[in-house]
């Protein structure tokens, strides 16, 4: 067991050892309370709450939700993604909300910031902050976050290019905390094989995009549906940082997705309404959704991953 008595959330005491991954504009509190009461861990990026005020008005109905006397702290735990980039400029507005309803655990991307493990750590929340390389976890590590989230070769979204093997070997020769792996990850046999691997949560996104609590639009659902990893094409041109998208979204948008120019990475801007409108027109998503032949109900999904899960354990003897 790698993962601290003292964290707000333990592998062992969810249904399946998932942490669902913030999805920009898709993950509303509706969704998050469906993945927590299947018994898996929501999360929702701050940012998808528009105008800024609202996220207030979201952490209290996900509070009210969750409320289970048997839980510690008297509720069911979630999640919320700070994007930590400079050019956030609700970053410290967000942060004051987070606090406020003592939020357990937060998500951070796209920068480590020491003054923000700081604040988390003064409310007594947790802090995992995700990496695609070997390099930047040692310094989300030494500038004070708590666990660290491994974004492999095929996550959805904002996305690194190592193998899930490579990338949770390396970072685990020196780092036995939290440690949660994203990439390709759409089946119980998955969840069981990122464990195998020396993680102790799967993180996971796109198959959630098609499910009924997702607030995304009946064609990207669908589309998530009928693609596959061949479908998938991998760019920094929407927003300055390499991410995987649908292609069927990109060519939506009039352009060919087998010949995207190049973005300039210090025009990355997360303080606008830039990024929300290209990832409202363009779709994020991970090369794992082969497997996705339904939208379904959050629970419906999760209960498919428990029985595979445990089938997986049983043909393996483990």
């Amino acid at each position: 067991m790698t993962v601290p008595a003292r964290w707000p959330i333990q592998p062992a005491s969810l249904r399946l050892p998932v942490i669902a991954a913030p999805m920009f504009i898709v993950s509303t509190p509706a969704l998050v309370i469906a993945q927590c009461r299947a018994g898996i861990l929501g999360s929702l990026p701050a940012l998808n709450a528009r105008p800024a005020a609202q996220l207030d008005d979201w952490l209290a109905e996900i509070d009210a939700a969750l409320v289970d006397p048997a839980a510690p702290g008297g509720r069911l735990p979630y999640a919320v993604n700070l994007i930590v980039h400079r050019s956030n400029e609700r970053l410290e507005q967000d942060l004051a909300v987070l606090e406020r309803h003592r939020v357990p655990l937060v998500i951070t991307s796209l920068g480590a910031r020491p003054e923000v493990n700081q604040a988390v750590h003064g409310w007594g929340g947790v802090v995992m902050h995700d990496v695609i390389h070997d390099a930047f976890a040692r310094k989300a590590i030494d500038k004070g976050a708590d666990g660290l989230i491994a974004v492999a070769a095929g996550a959805g979204g904002h996305a690194g290019t190592l193998s899930p093997f490579a990338l949770l070997s390396e970072i685990r020769r020196w780092f036995d905390g939290p440690l949660a792996l994203s990439g390709s990850l759409a089946t119980g046999g998955a969840i069981l094989a990122a464990q195998a691997a020396g993680a102790d949560f799967a993180y996971i996104g796109s198959p959630f995009i098609a499910t009924d609590e997702a607030r995304a639009t009946p064609a990207y659902k669908q589309c998530i549906v009928d693609s596959a990893s061949a479908d998938i094409v991998y760019t920094d041109l929407f927003t300055g940082v390499h991410g995987n998208y649908l292609k069927a979204s990109v060519r939506a948008a009039g352009l060919d997705p087998e010949a995207l120019p190049r973005s300039d990475p210090s025009r990355m801007d997360f303080g606008g309404d830039t990024a929300a409108k290209a990832w409202k027109d363009i779709w994020g998503c991970g090369q794992g959704i082969g497997v996705v032949d339904r939208v379904q109900p959050v629970a419906a999904l999760v209960t498919r991953w428990a029985d595979e899960y445990a089938e997986t354990r049983a043909r393996l003897r483990v």
